[in-house]
């Protein structure tokens, strides 16, 4: 199989709008998380979310192209240049790839929900203006696969254009299918973008419904805390993250900054419940990715550092710590674990390629960034969250995992490139 490697990386969320920002916040505890601004939330249970500030799409779009485009298609735009010219691919003065390359770059892109405000706002508008009042861009600016399909355009990305909706799974499984589209031939580089916008009404309302979401409207900062005993749900968040995958032996033809391999994925159904998660679907995800790694490498894989899904939620946190130890066989060969989202939310489809680039960034960078708000930690967690303050260490190999729901889960693991 063809060795898989990262080139490029890009995102924008609550904490930053590039990568170098967003990391060293992330890794200073910093958190993005405030009042909602995006709509009035004060009649809603929940009134804060992750959202990203201060953002101007204008700043990558033309003006008239940016009322066609959802705002989680504007994010992800954003964060697919940053990716495209940290790789080499793209510049300022010419932001299309070289025609020679063109029709084996693809792009694969992913969402949870894509333009649920744009729904929103324009069945609001049938129901109380009329159907001839929706607006011409609502479809196209709504639809999740669109998020690749203007990105493909922008770049002139010829190849397969796919698209994932497996909920928070969502990028984790783009980032799979793009090894799987370069390891079986269907292209040599594959640019992955996950984005989500969901702050707004039906959004926030449709999962404080479920009580899927924290309702601490006293102190959003400390709202979101993976692991910790008084965690009381998920926090929004927005934002986007792409990622620039090819063959080793591109990366090496041309002289590129290889961030890292990716020696393995794996993907695994619960089968049990569609938003109530079980242990046993993310532990075969993960074995499934270890057992993928050993047989891409012929080594058994040591873990350093995993990125968990995390989400702050009373069930989901339990589950994935107690999977963790199961696949270690035992507390004492577990290594740290850590949870981002207490820093910029929960990204829905958008959570895996931005995790995925804090967990590149950690393994790069020699440094694990800390679980925040673990004030209290809940005796069922029993693994090293590395609570509160980031960890100086040594990182060779790391996993990062997304579970969604209908019970979708997803593992990647990567590793430093060996010469």
């Amino acid at each position: 199989m063809k060795r898989v490697v990262i080139t490029g990386l890009g995102t924008i969320n609550s904490v930053g709008h590039n990568v170098e920002d967003s990391f060293n916040a992330v890794v200073e505890g910093k958190c993005g998380i405030n009042e909602i601004t995006l709509f009035d939330a004060s009649e809603y249970s929940v009134q804060f979310a992750g959202e990203v500030k201060d953002f101007d799409p204008t700043t990558v779009m033309d003006k008239k192209e940016v009322k066609k485009a959802d705002r989680f298609i504007q994010l992800g735009i954003k964060a697919a240049y940053e990716a495209m010219d940290d790789a080499g691919y793209i510049s300022a003065e010419d932001k299309k790839v070289n025609e020679s390359i063109s029709e084996r770059f693809g792009v694969i892109s992913a969402s949870g929900i894509g333009g649920l405000s744009t729904i929103e706002k324009n069945s609001v508008t049938c129901a109380n203006r009329g159907p001839k009042r929706i607006s011409p861009f609502f479809i196209p600016s709504s639809l999740v696969n669109m998020l690749g399909g203007f990105i493909s355009i922008e770049h002139g990305l010829k190849g397969p254009s796919l698209s994932h909706v497996t909920a928070c799974a969502a990028s984790t499984h783009a980032l799979a299918d793009a090894v799987k589209t370069i390891a079986t031939n269907g292209a040599d580089r594959v640019l992955v973008v996950g984005a989500e916008s969901a702050i707004c009404g039906a959004g926030i309302g449709g999962f404080a419904a479920m009580k899927a979401l924290s309702t601490r409207n006293d102190d959003p900062q400390s709202a979101s805390r993976p692991f910790d005993k008084d965690r009381d749900g998920f926090v929004m968040g927005e934002g986007a993250g792409a990622l620039v995958l090819e063959t080793l032996e591109s990366a090496q033809e041309r002289g590129a900054k290889i961030y890292c391999e990716v020696i393995g994925f794996g993907e695994s159904g619960d089968a049990n419940h569609i938003t109530a998660p079980v242990m046993d679907g993310p532990l075969r995800s993960m074995r499934a990715a270890l057992a993928m790694a050993k047989a891409n490498t012929g080594e058994d894989i040591k873990i350093d550092y995993i990125n968990a899904h995390g989400t702050s939620t009373p069930v989901g946190d339990v589950n994935e710590s107690k999977a963790i130890v199961e696949l270690f066989e035992g507390l004492e060969n577990c290594p740290p674990v850590t949870s981002t989202k207490g820093q910029v939310g929960h990204c829905l489809g958008a959570a895996g390629a931005i995790e995925a680039i804090f967990t590149i960034k950690a393994l790069n960078e020699g440094i694990i960034p800390p679980t925040i708000n673990i004030e209290n930690q809940d005796e069922e967690c029993k693994l090293d969250y590395v609570p509160n303050t980031a960890r100086k260490v040594e990182l060779n190999t790391v996993m990062s995992n997304n579970f969604g729901f209908g019970g979708t889960n997803g593992s990647v693991i990567f590793r430093k490139l060996e010469k």
